[in-house]
């Protein structure tokens, strides 16, 4: 086998590794609306066996989830994780708060930034990688109402030059 195969074979091995495959459970799409996005970061969460079970079966709401810092350590609340149906007793409150794994460099960013006016932290997406779930959460700044409709007005735009440009290769 030559070296290109080689390279060609690992790479599309590559593709298919469950460590590196990356499966959304949930998005947040009304965070990248309401908020302009500073930084983004991956956290992992600390989850009871129930809510992993919830998470696989793909069940879960981020809508109104927020981030908080309290003691040197960062907090999901609000983020819906429905009960796991199969669960017994020992199921799992639907909207606790959940702790989230991060470097302290990271927390200590976060809370710094988060103490200047209109800056919050928001989670946008909830998937596993590897096997793990995770949370991306962003460094946020609310937009104005107007900020809001000039971004509507700038998707309509890129979609109208999007479909008059497959019209004009259509003919």
């Amino acid at each position: 086998m030559s070296n290109a195969a080689k390279g060609a074979k690992k790479k599309a091995s590559a593709a298919n590794d469950p460590k590196t495959t990356k499966v959304v459970v949930a998005r947040n799409k009304k965070a990248r609306h309401d908020y302009h996005i500073d930084a983004t970061y991956e956290a992992g969460m600390s989850l009871t066996g129930t809510e992993v079970k919830s998470l696989r079966a793909g069940r879960a709401s981020l809508v109104d989830g927020w981030i908080h810092i309290d003691g040197g350590e960062a907090w999901l609340e609000g983020v819906h994780i429905p009960e796991y149906v199969e669960g017994t007793w020992t199921n799992h409150t639907p909207r606790r708060k959940r702790k989230l794994l991060l470097h302290r460099a990271e927390i200590e960013k976060l809370s710094a930034k988060t103490r200047e006016k209109g800056h919050t932290i928001v989670p946008l997406e909830l998937y596993f990688l590897g096997g793990r779930a995770k949370v991306e959460i962003a460094l946020a700044r609310g937009k104005q109402e107007w900020d809001k409709r000039q971004t509507l007005r700038e998707q309509q735009d890129t979609r109208e030059a999007q479909r008059a440009m497959s019209l004009r290769r259509a003919r």
